[in-house]
């Protein structure tokens, strides 16, 4: 009897320790799902080469230093269009990054 009561503890136990685990693994997956939805912007009017590579997909520190250099010499961004007119930069890098982009 003393066996059977040792069993059904050690099996009790294991089954809570479980259920606990696993909660914490639904706790933790839910918050890096919470964290992949945030979307991080980035003004290209006032933004470093590093963090527009950072933050824009597509675009690396050629197409950054790019970005820089229009806005240098033309004055800021009136719109997030006008990204396209910097070379190398088109409407397919402007849709992967929708949303991220503000002036």
């Amino acid at each position: 009897m003393k066996l059977f009561s040792l069993l059904c503890i050690l099996l009790s136990s294991f089954i809570v320790s479980n259920m606990s685990f696993a909660d914490s693994v639904s706790a933790t997956s839910g918050s890096v799902k919470q964290e992949q939805k945030q979307i991080v912007q980035v003004n290209i009017n006032t933004a470093t080469a590093e963090e527009l590579t950072k933050v824009l997909t597509g675009i690396g520190m050629s197409k950054a230093q790019k970005i820089i250099e229009y806005r240098e010499k033309l004055g800021p961004f009136v719109s997030v269009e006008q990204l396209k007119e910097v070379a190398g930069i088109g409407q397919a890098t402007l849709d992967k990054n929708a949303g991220k982009i503000i002036l």
